[in-house]
C-alpha cells in the first residue's frame, strides 16, 4: 500500500510538472495585416489563465496595446518584437487598472516607451499601489503613429469602473480587453471591481460607435469569433437575470 502511495504521489507530480511545462510563457500569433496578438498566462484561483494583449506594427515603432501578465515576460516580448519586425515599442495603452494589463508599466516607463492610462485609471493604480503610466488620457483620444490611426474610448462601467477600448478604424480591429468576453468564456470571470448593471449598456455603446468590428479582441481566451460584444451582452444578461431570482 506504501509502494503504491508512492507511486501515485510520484505520478501525480510529473503530470503537474507535465502541464505546467505544456502551458508556454508567450504566445505570439498574427491576427491580420500588421496585428498581432500576445498572450502570457498567469495564476487566477490556482489555475493558470491566458491573458491577451495585441500589437501594431508601424514605421514609427510598434504600438502595444496592454502589458503581459507575467512579470517575467516584459523584456522577451520587446526582445521577440525586435527580432520578428527590426521595430522597438514606442507606445503601451493599458486598457484598465487590474496588473493583467498594468504590470508592465513601470518597466517599460524605464525603457523609454511612452506608457499611458486613463486618468481614472492612474488613480485607481495609486489608491491599489498597481504599476502606473508615464502619461494621462483626460478623454478619449486619438493616435496617429507610423501612418496608422486608432482611438481610445471609454464606454463607461462594465468590467470595471476605467475600462476603455481601442478602435483601429481601417483595418476594422477592436481592441476590447477584459470588457470584452471571448466566446469560450462561460461565465463574466473576476468580478471584484465589475459593475454588471451597466455593462450591456456600455456594451452597446461601442457597437452603436463602432458598427461590426471584422475583428474583436478579448482580454482572456480565443478570439477567433468576431461575436464577443454579442456574447459578452449574453453573459451579463444571464447573470443579471441569475442574480436577481436569488
Amino acid at each position: 500500500m506504501k509502494r503504491f502511495y508512492t507511486f501515485f504521489l510520484l505520478l501525480s507530480c510529473c503530470l503537474s510538472l507535465s502541464a505546467q511545462q505544456q502551458t508556454p510563457k508567450l504566445l505570439i500569433t498574427p491576427l491580420h495585416g500588421d496585428f498581432y496578438i500576445f498572450t502570457t498566462y498567469n495564476l487566477y484561483k490556482g489555475n493558470p489563465v491566458p491573458a491577451n494583449g495585441m500589437y501594431l506594427v508601424t514605421k514609427a515603432g510598434v504600438v502595444m496595446m496592454d502589458s503581459p501578465w507575467d512579470t517575467t515576460q516584459f523584456q522577451p516580448l520587446l526582445d521577440s518584437i525586435n527580432n520578428r519586425h527590426h521595430q522597438k515599442v514606442v507606445i503601451c495603452i493599458a486598457t484598465h487598472s487590474h496588473a493583467d494589463k498594468t504590470a508592465g508599466l513601470g518597466y517599460y516607463t524605464s525603457q523609454g516607451i511612452r506608457t499611458y492610462t486613463t486618468i481614472q485609471t492612474d488613480s485607481i493604480c495609486r489608491v491599489k499601489g498597481e504599476k502606473r503610466a508615464r502619461y494621462l488620457l483626460a478623454k478619449d483620444t486619438t493616435f496617429n503613429v507610423g501612418g496608422y490611426t486608432f482611438t481610445t474610448f471609454y464606454p463607461g462601467q462594465g468590467h470595471t469602473p476605467d475600462n476603455i477600448v481601442a478602435w483601429f478604424a481601417r483595418d476594422k480591429v477592436l481592441y476590447g480587453g477584459c470588457l470584452v468576453k471571448s466566446t469560450e468564456a462561460t461565465n463574466l470571470g473576476n468580478l471584484q471591481d465589475a459593475n454588471p448593471g451597466a455593462w450591456a449598456a456600455t456594451i452597446r455603446r461601442i457597437q452603436g460607435k463602432f458598427g461590426k468590428p471584422a475583428y474583436v479582441i478579448p482580454g482572456h481566451d480565443g478570439w477567433t469569433s468576431n461575436q464577443s460584444l454579442e456574447h459578452t451582452v449574453e453573459l451579463v444578461n444571464e447573470f443579471n437575470k441569475n442574480s436577481k431570482q436569488k
